[in-house]
């Protein structure tokens, strides 16, 4: 049964409490995985998928023909829903598009910043206990509005030795350029050293298990990565006027992904704290996923609950969470005293599941309290700022002294000379 706490008697560290180092182990598997795909390329990637899948595979890199057969196996009312998903993606990551500038406002002097996207992106889909099609369009579709020219996708294949026909479908439908039939650590690998088959990229993308996580931070300098993701989090924040079913409802819909998934309910109100305490109970045995869900809210589950709705949002603020779901009267009017959050979710009729599918916002999130200081997956992670400098002799004369005696007062004779020696006679 999921606990209930009193705000006042928690340290900041006990409502936090999330970890996000690997064991040992895992370390030392990932670093004899990486090596060997960097060794061996595609016949450590075959001998993986036998090994960690069970699936027998010939040919790694997905074929037309396979692309093909899952549309035709596809529902036809489930492709209009990842089209309509994906037109609500792609139009809200367009507003993310950043314009250059130039400034031109000293005589002899133009400077800028100009954005340039990186040339190829990796992205990683999770397969295992379900498939996610809704990743494949979050992560796919920013990377094409940025404007990359090859997009990479990798996920494990089942034991058939075939991709799940609906990801195929999500993966055609947002534009991915290749796909490959490799999962976990070994594929961070292939992306980021390539092999036979698999081409390097400049960026890898997407979530996936602690083995994955550890992956790309260990390949990270070699690629860039978006961030090392944690177990899903789901934070409700709600006032004594929710109804308590829906809050359980919303808590289970992050549960249910991983046995490590902390869903957190925040209130002002201890006679919610207690009713949705007891729905919980009444839920988590008529889900299909019951056994994990029942030991993410036993384990990583808590109720905070605090005297007003000011010290509520306080306790968001030090739990950063993953997803917020603001459940009160008026969310707008609390929107801007929300520091810490990597997606908002506004009102009582707002269940994470829209953000997760459909309304347009990424749900490539940061975990484990990263929301501090990071953002969810968009644009930005696909392209690159460059700055420019132009001035003209008379330009760089009129402040050539002043350059010179910051270098020397640095002590750095070279950076001063190299701008003097322009004016020696």
């Amino acid at each position: 049964m999921i606990r209930i706490y009193d705000f006042d008697a928690l340290s900041p560290e006990q409502i936090l409490n999330r970890d996000l180092r690997a064991e040992k182990n895992v370390e030392d598997v990932v670093d004899a995985i990486i090596a060997d795909v960097r060794a061996r390329g595609d016949a450590a990637l075959k001998e993986y998928a036998l090994k960690f899948d069970g699936a027998e595979i010939d040919t790694l890199q997905v074929t037309q023909e396979e692309i093909d057969a899952a549309f035709a196996a596809t529902d036809p009312d489930f492709l209009e829903t990842l089209r309509m998903a994906a037109a609500n993606i792609e139009a809200f990551h367009r507003q993310q598009v950043h314009k250059n500038f130039v400034m031109n406002e000293q005589d002899g002097v133009i400077l800028g910043q100009k954005y340039t996207p990186i040339e190829k992106a990796g992205v990683y889909v999770p397969g295992g206990t379900a498939a996610y099609p809704s990743t494949v369009l979050m992560d796919v579709i920013p990377a094409k509005v940025a404007g990359v020219k090859e997009i990479v996708m990798t996920t494990p294949a089942g034991k058939d030795g075939k991709v799940s026909p609906v990801i195929l479908a999500a993966a055609a439908t947002a534009g991915v350029t290749k796909i490959f039939k490799t999962g976990g650590a070994q594929a961070v690998a292939a992306l980021a050293y390539g092999t036979e088959s698999v081409p390097a990229v400049d960026k890898i993308v997407g979530p996936g298990n602690i083995y994955v996580a550890t992956a790309k931070r260990k390949v990270y300098g070699k690629v860039g990565i978006d961030m090392i993701a944690g177990p899903s989090e789901i934070l409700v924040l709600a006032d004594g006027k929710c109804n308590p079913a829906w809050v359980a409802a919303d808590l289970l819909s992050q549960a249910e992904h991983d046995k490590l998934a902390s869903p957190v309910l925040v209130t002002d109100s201890a006679e919610l704290a207690e009713a949705v305490q007891a729905e919980l109970e009444v839920q988590i045995p008529q889900l299909p996923r019951a056994a994990i869900a029942r030991a993410s809210v036993d384990d990583n589950g808590k109720i905070i609950v605090c005297d007003d709705l000011r010290k509520a949002i306080e306790a968001c603020n030090i739990i950063a969470p993953e997803h917020l779901e603001v459940c009160v009267d008026d969310p707008f009017a609390v929107l801007n005293e929300i520091k810490n959050a990597g997606s908002i979710f506004l009102g009582r009729n707002v269940p994470e599941a829209l953000g997760d599918y459909f309304a347009g916002p990424n749900h490539t999130l940061p975990t484990s309290g990263t929301a501090r200081f990071s953002s969810p997956l968009g644009v930005d992670d696909f392209v690159k700022k460059s700055s420019f400098i132009y001035y003209t002799r008379e330009a760089l004369g009129k402040v050539q002294e002043r350059i010179a005696d910051f270098a020397e007062r640095e002590g750095l004779h070279a950076h001063a000379r190299s701008v003097t020696i322009r004016y020696e006679e």
